[in-house]
């Protein structure tokens, strides 16, 4: 069963506004002290958006146009408002929230955009209990500069109104919405203005009053807002959440009892994380294949490390040594700067992605054949460390491969692809394992070719204004355009491995069937073998 924390943050954009003002040079400060407000233009009109507490003992109310805000207060402070930045900040402490629960979600638009969910099922009892969790939250908020109510409750509905509408962190148990609910205003229930106008227009001012008459003229009368929001409320319908980050698959997470600035501490945490996630990766039989590590700083900021790997792994030397590429190219990149501040506070692992993981032999092989699948998958292994190393230290998207392509023509037969699945044994498709050099030319170049008859093997050839005789020739092996791609007929090539009298071997293929396709085939050498 879900627990839900609401984390009401009262005066949300002022308070951001003024943190955004200290950390700045202001030419014309606000003053705190005095009334002042945020406003915007809604449908034309300046309106006030957001205002400090002077501002609101002078009667100024959210939503009133500004003229009359000035008319209330003298000398009224008035700044633009800036929701986008409000979001971003709310993001950012959302972020930071993640340490007490990986599933953290913002108020959406009609919570006010001025708080957090946290679902703490499962994570209360390590900080003592849901009483202390809250207390420790509220705390460490307040210390950043951000008053805060909170409540507790097993539905979205309810928590979000008890911390704005109920007493101080209030913990309500299980089954006990309705009560706690009834005596509550009508706002509590996150309904629309226009929901909330017609209400009170009738008589309703308490959530008490809704509850207690039938549901049926409530459903003629308004829309399915009304009774849906009673329902989540009570936990009969559900009150879905947006998490800011997928919900881990494992996770673990280390509070320190001194903040850590080196990355050599920040490294041996990390290590110790991944050994912890290990027992639970051998047990379910699965590897991590994504990975992320977040720092949270003392002042309230994150900072987290993305770390993708070729195939799963439960290797904390190898994950160990993933992060430590990532630190040290975000301490060497401008844009990527891992910045301490005052240190790091916690430090968290999870396993986004995991992948099933086939169960290998871990002893002596006793047969030649389980010798060579051994060797196979070390091989793999290897090749899997070394890709994960170089996608790390050069970005991703700098490490590629060669992946087979389902094409009769050598030259398309095969393309670059991301490096994200490679093995060092991966097989090549059955029907390409046939003798290719290990030079091909993006194009063909021409080449002049004496043969034995028209259609037979090459006797001799000069390319790039060198004469070669031909010892040896095997083919041909015939390819037939891909007439389904182009179009059009394309010519048939016949293709010659051919070995001149010095030893080198080169790649030739006379393009067009001689009498049918063409009276005077082409000839070129499409590549160099070793």
């Amino acid at each position: 069963m879900p627990r839900i924390v609401s984390v009401w943050l009262p005066r949300w954009p002022i308070l951001r506004f003024l943190a955004t003002q200290a950390r700045s040079s202001s030419a014309a400060p606000v003053d705190p002290a005095r009334p002042f407000v945020l406003a915007a233009d809604v449908s034309g009109t300046p309106r006030v958006t957001a205002a400090n507490a002077a501002a609101e003992q002078d009667g100024i109310r959210i939503g009133e146009a500004l003229a009359d805000a000035r008319a209330k207060a003298e000398n009224l402070q008035v700044r633009a408002a800036d929701p986008a930045a409000d979001d971003a900040a709310l993001q950012r402490l959302a972020l930071w929230a993640t340490r007490y629960t990986p599933a953290v979600a913002t108020f959406d638009e009609k919570g006010g955009r001025d708080g957090l969910f946290l679902d703490v099922a499962g994570a209360s009892h390590l900080f003592g209990g849901e009483a202390k969790l809250i207390a420790d939250l509220a705390a460490r908020l307040a210390r950043f500069g951000l008053p805060a109510r909170t409540a507790i409750a097993a539905t979205t509905g309810a928590a979000w109104a008890l911390a704005r509408f109920g007493k101080p962190a209030t913990i309500l148990a299980a089954g006990a919405e309705s009560a706690a609910l009834e005596p509550l205003p009508i706002e509590a229930l996150r309904l629309s203005s226009e929901t909330r106008r017609t209400l009170r227009r009738l008589g309703f001012r308490r959530v008490g009053a809704l509850l207690d008459n039938p549901r049926a003229p409530f459903a003629a009368r308004f829309e399915r807002e009304l009774l849906q929001r009673v329902d989540q409320a009570l936990g009969r319908a559900p009150g879905p959440l947006t998490y800011i980050l997928p919900p881990p698959v494992y996770h673990s997470l280390r509070y320190l009892m001194e903040p850590l600035v080196a990355q050599d501490a920040i490294l041996a945490v990390a290590r110790r994380l991944m050994q912890d996630i290990v027992h639970a990766l051998v047990r379910d039989g699965v590897g991590a294949r994504t990975l992320r590590l977040v720092l949270y700083r003392v002042d309230g900021g994150t900072q987290g490390l993305d770390i993708g790997l070729t195939r799963p792994t439960r290797s904390v030397a190898h994950v160990a040594r993933l992060i430590e590429l990532k630190l040290e190219r975000n301490g060497e990149i401008s844009d990527e700067t891992l910045d301490a501040g005052f240190g790091f506070e916690s430090v968290g692992l999870a396993v986004t992605t995991a992948e099933r993981i086939e169960p290998g032999q871990s002893e002596l092989a006793v047969g030649l054949d389980e010798i060579a699948d051994a060797q196979g998958d070390e091989a793999d292994a290897r090749c899997a460390e070394l890709i994960d190393g170089l996608t790390q230290r050069l970005g991703a998207g700098s490490v590629r491969r060669l992946a087979a392509v389902a094409s009769h023509l050598p030259e398309r037969a095969e393309a670059l692809v991301a490096c994200d699945e490679c093995t060092a044994s991966s097989p090549w498709p059955v029907a390409d394992q046939r003798p290719r050099p290990l030079l091909m030319f993006a194009q063909a170049e021409p080449a002049e070719v004496l043969a034995q008859v028209p259609e037979g093997p090459p006797r001799r050839f000069r390319w790039r204004g060198v004469l070669h005789a031909v010892a040896r020739a095997q083919g041909p092996e015939r390819i037939a355009g891909e007439w389904w791609r182009s179009g059009a007929s394309t010519p048939t090539r016949d293709y010659y491995l051919v070995e001149d009298d010095a030893g080198r071997r080169f790649w030739l293929f006379r393009e067009g069937l001689y009498a049918r396709e063409t009276a005077t085939p082409r000839w070129f050498v499409h590549g160099l073998f070793a």
